[in-house]
């Protein structure tokens, strides 16, 4: 007659069969090694595989990782762009399908007021700027602050000079006031304020014509570049004829990749076509002004 029982040890169980003493000696032979297993524990060559290993799988997961991290991080700021863009469409919708002015400055516009941009108020040195007062404020919920609507997540707080007598957040996306509302563009005002004032029925190939985009300001005295609320062209209308801009302010700040909302409201990553002396990430996505930027600019 056969005899069967199991032994366990721990995680391991043994099944043993079989009849009088000799069973009895299998068994004993069958706990004395298990034991001897148990208590032993892993040798320094098998610890050194392990570590190895864990080393090897860590360095294949750590690389995947930062990049679902950098995806998320430009799926949040296509998001961003989506949102202002749709923004655009409805102020434009509200004001007789003319397109958003970039900043409104002067006293015809303004009297004794601030300065108005489309993310908010300018603010001085001591009151920081009013986001309910720019021009997106009634048609995106979201304020001036670290990582809303209006910061890039690629370009947070304290990783840019912030421009304005406040210092405070505004954004790290710039608007295309040069080619869609000329006239009320700081800075270019004054050399191209004779052009039209766009509508956006005007604008011949939407998914072309850049709106917003990644935008920073570079070359003044190194360090961290600056934000900017202006999508500035690779080139420049001055004196009766366009001229090479030396600080375009396009950023390429998604691997290489500067993330563009387009007027028919789509977002997309485009390339560098020129970069900046001393920056390399920051320029232009084509050398001359078409078709994103200024693209009637051969009809000036």
């Amino acid at each position: 007659m056969l005899n069967c029982w199991s032994l366990n040890f721990g995680a391991t169980s043994v099944l043993s069969c079989g009849a009088g003493e000799h069973m009895k000696k299998v068994r004993s032979t069958i706990s004395r090694g298990i034991q001897r297993g148990q208590a032993r524990g892993m040798s320094l060559i098998e610890l050194l595989v392990v570590i190895a290993i864990s080393s090897l799988l860590l360095a294949m997961v750590l690389p995947a990782l930062g990049g679902a991290r950098e995806s998320a991080r430009g799926v949040r700021c296509a998001s961003n762009l989506r949102q202002m863009a749709m923004g655009w469409m409805m102020y434009a919708g509200e004001h007789g399908d003319r397109a958003m002015p970039l900043a409104y400055w002067e006293l015809k516009d303004i009297g004794s007021g601030p300065q108005i941009f489309w993310w908010g108020s300018h603010g001085t040195a001591t009151d920081p700027p009013d986001h309910a007062a720019g021009f997106l404020a009634p048609y995106l919920e979201s304020t001036l602050s670290a990582s809303s609507v209006y910061e890039c997540p690629n370009q947070p707080w304290e990783t840019y000079r912030p421009q304005g007598p406040s210092r405070s957040i505004t954004s790290t996306y710039g608007y295309n006031g040069y080619y869609l509302s000329p006239g009320k563009t700081p800075g270019w005002a004054s050399s191209i304020g004779h052009r039209p004032w766009r509508r956006i029925a005007d604008v011949e190939h939407p998914s072309s014509l850049f709106v917003f985009a990644d935008a920073l300001l570079g070359g003044f005295g190194g360090g961290l570049p600056m934000n900017t609320a202006l999508l500035d062209p690779p080139m420049l209308y001055m004196g009766g004829q366009w001229r090479v801009n030396d600080s375009p302010t396009t950023a390429f700040r998604h691997r290489r990749h500067a993330q563009i909302a387009a007027a028919d409201g789509s977002v997309q990553g485009h390339r560098a076509g020129a970069l900046m002396e001393g920056w390399d990430a920051i320029g232009s996505v084509t050398v001359t002004n078409s078709p994103g930027y200024v693209p009637d600019w051969r009809r000036w």
